[in-house]
């Protein structure tokens, strides 16, 4: 690659890092707002997190666009074809942090005008919310940073949110359980988001560790939502 096509590579290569940033700051704040519209019954606060599912989608787009012109207009090989696949890779995983943002805030529109979830359960999802929008944050850095060290501390984060997600089938086997069975399936969906939503915060951490030293980390939970 001549040195005016290294400069025109890196430029675009730090456009598309500034863009995939941004979208998991979306994805970090929509998740935000969904957890507060679950919590209090905000319908008009869901139906703003929903309205911005064309943003993602449009965002989504975009980027994968930046990501295979890369791959295809540069032809980059070794080091640069590594840091364009796992930038593919890795517009999956925010794309689908912010789809499950809008899960959340469908489940509150669609219980409206009740609570989707059991007061016994609300201290559980408040915290849940909390860990995923500190990762979705945390992706945001990383993914503007490169930083292999703290790209590594996500999987590290996310194990609070996998303890959290354990107790709550606990809960809904516990024989005291007595929200019935329409809550119950609400809490299992509920909690299987939050759950994916970390799950690809870590996903985005392994590809940055890929990224910049060529190793990827063990995968120990891989994403399939």
């Amino acid at each position: 690659m001549s040195d005016f096509m290294r400069v025109i590579y890196n430029e675009q290569m730090a456009d598309l890092a500034g863009l995939l940033g941004e979208m998991a700051g979306v994805a970090g704040t929509l998740m935000e707002q969904a957890t507060q519209a679950l919590l209090e019954a905000d319908l008009p606060l869901a139906e703003q997190v929903i309205g911005e599912g064309d943003r993602i989608a449009e965002m989504n787009t975009l980027a994968e666009e930046k990501a295979f012109a890369l791959l295809a207009l540069q032809a980059p090989v070794a080091g640069d074809l590594r840091q364009v696949v796992s930038a593919i890779q890795i517009v999956g995983d925010v794309n689908r942090m912010g789809v499950l943002a809008l899960h959340v805030a469908k489940v509150a529109r669609r219980r409206h005008p009740n609570h989707a979830l059991p007061e016994s359960v609300n201290g559980y999802f408040a915290e849940m919310g909390r860990i995923a929008v500190n990762m979705g944050a945390a992706a945001k850095e990383v993914l503007e940073s490169r930083d292999p060290h703290r790209a590594a501390q996500l999987n590290v984060d996310d194990e609070a949110m996998d303890d959290l997600h354990k107790h709550l089938f606990t809960l809904l086997m516990d024989r005291e359980w007595k929200d019935g069975v329409a809550a119950a399936v609400d809490v299992t969906l509920l909690g299987r988001y939050y759950e994916r939503f970390a799950d690809h915060a870590v996903e985005i951490g392994r590809r940055v560790v890929f990224l910049v030293t060529g190793v990827l980390p063990p995968d120990t939970d891989p994403a399939t939502e």
